[in-house]
């Protein structure tokens, strides 16, 4: 059974940085995409960034390019997003998943999620 255990929210100031982990157990990910999404009170769930497991290649929503950064790290089966010159409007609970395939931004192709950690950027 595939579990995605996410770490690292909280709040910051403006500018700041947060790490975020995601911890994925359950089964082999080797041919599978991760990816980090995120979701505001009263907004829909949004595609912030994925990346392949065996490729590495990595793909960013426009909002986040530049500022955030996903990583992986195969032999402990956890994704990173390292979240940089944070503000306001990052403000939402994020959540990761994984689908088989390749990198994808569409929620619906997830196949599993993560419970999310709450990250709160204050002006």
């Amino acid at each position: 059974q595939v579990q995605l255990v996410e770490s690292g929210g909280g709040l910051v100031q403006a500018g700041g940085s947060l790490r975020l982990s995601c911890a994925a157990s359950g089964r082999t990910f080797s041919s599978y995409a991760m990816g980090w999404f995120r979701q505001a009170p009263g907004k829909e769930r949004e595609f912030v960034a994925t990346i392949s497991w065996s490729s590495g290649s990595t793909y960013y929503a426009d909002s986040v390019k530049g500022r955030f950064t996903i990583s992986r790290d195969n032999a402990k089966n956890t994704v990173y997003l390292q979240m940089n010159s944070l503000r306001p409007e990052d403000t939402a609970v994020y959540y990761c998943a994984v689908k088989p395939g390749p990198v994808r931004s569409v929620p619906s192709e997830y196949r599993y999620w993560g419970q999310g950690t709450q990250v709160t950027v204050s002006s």
